[in-house]
């Protein structure tokens, strides 16, 4: 491979938090610095983010990063960038600053609209690979162009501009010269055509939405501006390799091939598996554009799941039963099994492959006898088995085999659940050891949109170190947990007739 001494510069704006980090061009992480910002819920089941916060941490992280690294900085070949997919934010125009709070991904509050236009469900399906869900944009971008005509105004216009998180950030990076957006991202909004690669106006019709201007939509390897990181390096790099965070995982896990699936253990949790270059639809699942590489997709089934890891943040932040993620191996193997206890995440709703957003979280079997320890058990293993409940419907519906889950994200440092999943799912799962693979997958396109990589086949030759976890459980014992999963999900999605 290409031995450049240079680094990238990645940036990493996820639902928690936005990490800066230094990268090799062969992948290997050399440091990284992270700053939280602050969830904010106005209402029940209503989610959002201080754009202008995350920004700000942004430059934070960046600068912190670059100082103690300040002998390096002449050797930064590119800035390139993951984000959380669907949370999305206007801004100005002239300014570039947020005009509203980003909505986040995770927010209902589109739940209505979503049920009013359950009879253009197909229309959509078949264009953009998604359901009518509020997990995407268009009808919480309708709520809010609703609740604010000056912005709807301002949106048909033109002086305000709509953006997931890449474009926000990539528009005030360049200082409003780069108004554009990758198709991993933009094929999240329910508007976008993933079959032509192109924005749709007859479902921005559908969801009564007018845009004075969208993004351009490159590749993920393409060029989208400079920046100095608003002066923080002493001159500009180029921004390439965008790249939204589950794509960038499964190309991290180089799952180039159909029939490489993996999982990014998250806030939520996204599944991804590769079907190859022809769109497919999921009755159970969605559709994702992978990526576009030399004008050519890759599609992908993806299972979605919304709260995952974000159990595990309420189990400490709400229930206070722990005060630290990392507890919760410790008190799941302190018990033999779950005591009975199942715990049905659907905090907001339940996504594929059941697409409820009005059911909602529930902790079921517990006697005098459950525990604490038991509660916390049985959150993890809920992790397991929505994961699961996704593979087993996607793998159907793509009629391919799986051989082996690739893993990353911040939950493969759990074994208890790493060893879970590869005994529900009865494969082996590999574990990335670098757990920030969004990050890397996006680092990689870079290097392939700079040309230090020939072609997406030489990018094998990299080290990818992960740890395996094979099966463990007998079968059997693995149908009769399922059993009492899909026994508690079915309580929860239970509703009793009215009148």
């Amino acid at each position: 491979m290409n031995p450049n001494p240079g680094l990238f510069l990645a940036i990493d704006q996820s639902t928690s938090a936005t990490k800066a980090l230094l990268f090799t061009p062969d992948g290997r992480l050399l440091d990284q610095e992270s700053l939280s910002h602050h969830q904010i819920y106005p209402r029940p089941g209503w989610v959002e983010h201080d754009a202008a916060e995350i920004y700000e941490n942004m430059l934070k992280a960046a600068a912190t990063l670059i100082q103690r690294h300040s002998d390096k900085v002449g050797s930064l070949l590119a800035l390139s960038m993951t984000n959380q997919r669907e949370t999305f934010v206007l801004f100005d125009r002239q300014t570039g600053k947020p005009l509203h709070n980003a909505i986040v991904w995770q927010c209902v509050r589109g739940a209505d609209l979503c049920r009013e236009l359950a009879g253009h469900e197909e229309l959509v399906h078949e264009r953009t690979g998604l359901k009518i869900d509020t997990y995407f944009p268009a009808s919480k971008l309708r709520w809010l162009l609703d609740e604010h005509p000056d912005l709807r105004v301002r949106l048909k216009d033109g002086s305000a501009l709509f953006g997931t998180m890449d474009t926000y950030l990539i528009y005030r990076l360049t200082g409003g010269k780069f108004y554009a957006s990758d198709h991993t991202n933009a094929s999240r909004t329910l508007f976008y055509d993933i079959g032509k690669l192109a924005w749709s106006q007859e479902l921005c019709d559908v969801f009564g939405l007018e845009f004075g201007e969208l993004p351009e939509v490159r590749e993920s390897a393409g060029w989208y501006g400079d920046t100095d990181l608003g002066g923080i390096l002493p001159r500009r790099i180029p921004i390439c390799g965008v790249m939204g965070d589950s794509q960038a995982a499964l190309f991290a896990q180089r799952c180039f091939a159909p029939g490489s699936a993996k999982v990014t253990f998250g806030t939520g949790s996204s599944i991804l598996l590769n079907i190859g270059g022809e769109k497919r639809l999921s009755e159970h699942t969605v559709t994702a554009l992978a990526w576009v590489w030399q004008g050519q997709p890759t599609y992908a089934f993806e299972g979605i799941t919304n709260f995952t890891g974000a159990t595990i943040a309420w189990l400490r932040d709400q229930l206070e039963l722990i005060s630290d993620p990392h507890e919760t191996e410790v008190l799941a193997r302190s018990v033999a099994d779950s005591g009975g206890v199942y715990f049905v995440p659907a905090f907001v709703g339940l996504s594929a492959p059941y697409w409820r957003p009005d059911a909602r979280a529930a902790i079921l079997g517990m006697t005098p006898a459950s525990t604490r320890a038991h509660i916390v058990r049985a959150a993890l293993e809920s992790i397991g088995y929505i994961v699961t409940d996704a593979l087993k419907a996607m793998g159907g519906e793509a009629g391919v085999g799986m051989d082996a889950i690739h893993a990353d994200g911040g939950a493969v440092r759990n074994a208890f659940l790493m060893q879970f999943v590869a005994d529900l799912n009865q494969l082996n799962v590999r574990a990335a050891q670098t757990p920030e693979l969004s990050a890397l997958g996006a680092v990689l396109m870079g290097g392939l949109g700079l040309k230090l990589y020939p072609s997406l086949e030489s990018l094998r030759e990299l080290p990818a170190g992960f740890t395996e976890y094979k099966p463990a459980l007998a079968p059997g014992h693995v149908q009769t947990l399922f059993a009492g999963w899909q026994s508690a999900v079915r309580q929860v999605l239970y509703q009793p007739q009215q009148g």
